[in-house]
């Protein structure tokens, strides 16, 4: 199969497409023809020696297919099925890809929209409960618009909760689309959330690791009030929790999703789509920040 690989750390002009062995399921897997893959943030760290020492690599932790093959033990799914979910090989941007944790496409998704859910409805799902957002609480998320923030204002949105969303200006019409109250980044934030919540918030998650954890702190009342899933440095720094996979990870998310979706409750726009032979060109995009939605390679012209 073909499958994209990095042989050396750099800029995307190291990703190559390569020729490995094809993957197969091992218990309680099932192994998919992938359709479409998720392209992540994580994708140009380890490309750039940030995460993972060891070489060769190959990259993607979510993607969508159609089931090819089933471990054992598989008794939920069958040959044919449309399914999307978690790599935990790290090797989902390939023509097949084994999935250790999986769930149905919700009918109303396409592959490329279905291989954009997984990495931000669990993180954003995670990260909610982890803070124990529940009806009633006023959450502030910063970073609201992104694909994971835009998840977390929904998740929060459909749990009860008022949410207050930090983002640029020109994705602040997004934001009130989804239920939020929005305000912008920058100096006078705390003043600005104030003029809409004067006692503060109740409980914030940082998505954008802009640096603004003293103020989510003053905001919420104390450091154990607010997680953070970028700014690994300033949790240590000011107390604050940092949410990671190793400690637990939502994977209830998958089989939920679909309810919300068909429901009209939850939405991930695509913000592109590339051809898995243009990985470089994808993250390309990624890295240059001001995406809203998701970017998604395909494995062929018809997904």
């Amino acid at each position: 199969m073909k499958a994209v690989r990095f042989s050396r750390f750099g800029g995307p002009e190291v990703l190559e497409l390569v020729d490995l062995p094809d993957p197969q399921p091992g218990p309680g897997e099932v192994r998919i023809r992938v359709r479409a893959a998720g392209v992540n943030a994580s994708d140009w760290k380890k490309r750039q020696g940030l995460m993972d020492e060891g070489l060769p690599q190959t990259l993607g932790y979510e993607a969508a297919g159609v089931v090819d093959a089933l471990g054992e033990g598989v008794p939920d799914v069958a040959v044919g099925d449309r399914v999307f979910g978690f790599s935990g090989e790290g090797a989902a941007q390939a023509e097949l890809a084994v999935l250790s944790f999986y769930a149905p496409i919700p009918r109303s998704l396409d592959f490329a929209g279905a291989a954009a859910l997984p990495a931000a409805i669990e993180t954003a799902t995670r990260a909610l409960d982890q803070l124990g957002v529940a009806s009633g609480a006023t959450l502030l998320v910063n970073g609201a618009s992104g694909a994971i923030g835009s998840a977390a204002v929904q998740f929060a949105v459909a749990r009860g909760a008022r949410v207050i969303g930090i983002a640029s200006a020109a994705n602040h019409e997004y934001l009130r689309s989804l239920g939020a109250e929005p305000v912008a980044y920058g100096e006078g934030l705390v003043e600005r959330v104030r003029a809409l919540s004067p006692d503060g918030v109740d409980l914030a998650l940082d998505v954008a690791g802009s640096g603004v954890l003293p103020e989510l702190i003053e905001l919420s009342g104390r450091p154990d009030h607010v997680v953070t899933i970028s700014d690994f440095a300033g949790a240590q720094k000011y107390g604050v929790t940092f949410s990671r996979g190793d400690s637990g990870r939502a994977l209830h998310v998958l089989g939920e999703i679909g309810e919300l979706i068909e429901a009209g409750r939850f939405s991930l726009p695509v913000a592109r789509t590339f051809p898995l032979a243009e990985v470089a060109e994808a993250q390309r995009a990624g890295e240059g920040g001001h995406v809203r939605g998701k970017i998604v390679l395909v494995a062929d012209a018809g997904v």
